[in-house]
C-alpha cells in the first residue's frame, strides 16, 4: 500500500470512527431514551425528536468507512515492481471486504430506521410483536445483523493480517485485546436482546450494545493509526 493511499484511508476511517460515535450526544442533549436499557439505533428512529441527526451521523459513517475499505482494498492490491507477493495477503483482502460490507450496512440501516422505539413505548412493542410495523423495522433487523457481522469478521480479518505484517504496529499490538473484548460486548448483547424479545427483560440491553458499537469505533480509530504510522515509517 503506498504512503498517499494509507493515509487517504486512514483520514477517511478515523472520520467514520467519530461519526460512528456521535450517539454520545445523548450524555449532552435529552433524548427521553435511556441508555442503560434502550437501542442505539432507537435514538434514530422516525419518531424521535433528533432522529434525522443521528440518521445522518450513521449515513456519514457508513459513507466514510465504505471509502476508507475501498481505499485499502485498492490499496492491499497494488504492488511495488519486482515484489510478486505483497498485498496478497487472504487475510487482509478479506478484511477490507469485510469492512466495506459492514460501511454499506451502516449506510443502510441509516436508511431502514425503526418508526418507533420499542424498548420504552409498550404499544410500539406491542406493533411489532403482531407484525403491525412499517417493514422497514424487519429490513433494519437484517442490515444492522450484517453491520455487525461485517465488522466483527473485519475486526478478526485484519488484525490477523496486522500480526502478519509487523508485531509492533498499533493495531497488532492492541487488536487482540480490542476483539475479545468486541466479542464479549456481542455476546452480552445477543443475550439481552433474546431476553428482552422472551418478555424477560432487557439486561442492560442499551449498555451492552453501546459498548459494542464503542469497541468498533475504538478498534476503527487504531486501524487508522496504524495505516497513518506506516505511511510515515514508510511501511508497506
Amino acid at each position: 500500500m503506498s504512503r498517499s493511499v494509507a493515509r487517504t484511508a486512514a483520514a477517511l476511517l478515523a472520520l467514520g470512527a467519530l461519526a460512528y460515535t456521535a450517539w454520545v450526544l445523548e450524555v449532552l442533549v435529552w433524548t427521553g431514551l435511556d441508555p442503560v436499557r434502550t437501542y442505539v439505533s432507537e435514538l434514530a428512529a422516525a419518531d424521535q425528536p433528533l432522529g434525522g441527526l443521528f440518521r445522518a451521523t450513521d449515513l456519514t459513517a457508513g459513507l466514510l468507512v465504505l471509502a476508507g475499505a475501498l481505499t485499502g482494498l485498492a490499496g492491499t492490491w497494488g504492488r511495488r515492481p519486482g515484489d510478486r507477493t505483497a498485498g496478497r495477503d487472504p487475510w487482509a483482502v478479506g478484511g477490507w471486504i469485510a469492512l466495506a460490507v459492514f460501511g454499506a450496512a451502516t449506510v443502510a440501516d441509516s436508511r431502514l430506521p425503526l418508526s418507533c422505539a420499542p424498548t420504552v413505548d409498550p404499544v410500539c412493542a406491542a406493533r411489532e410483536t403482531a407484525g403491525l410495523v412499517p417493514a422497514t423495522h424487519a429490513a433494519h433487523a437484517v442490515s444492522s445483523t450484517l453491520a455487525m457481522t461485517g465488522a466483527l469478521a473485519a475486526l478478526v480479518a485484519l488484525t490477523v493480517a496486522a500480526r502478519r505484517h509487523d508485531r509492533r504496529g498499533p493495531l497488532a499490538r492492541t487488536g487482540p485485546a480490542l476483539v475479545a473484548l468486541e466479542f464479549a460486548a456481542t455476546a452480552w448483547t445477543l443475550a439481552a436482546v433474546a431476553a428482552f424479545e422472551a418478555g424477560k427483560g432487557v439486561w442492560a440491553l442499551g449498555a451492552g450494545q453501546r459498548l459494542q458499537v464503542l469497541l468498533v469505533a475504538a478498534w476503527l480509530a487504531v486501524l487508522a493509526y496504524s495505516l497513518a504510522t506506516d505511511a510515515r515509517e514508510g511501511r508497506r
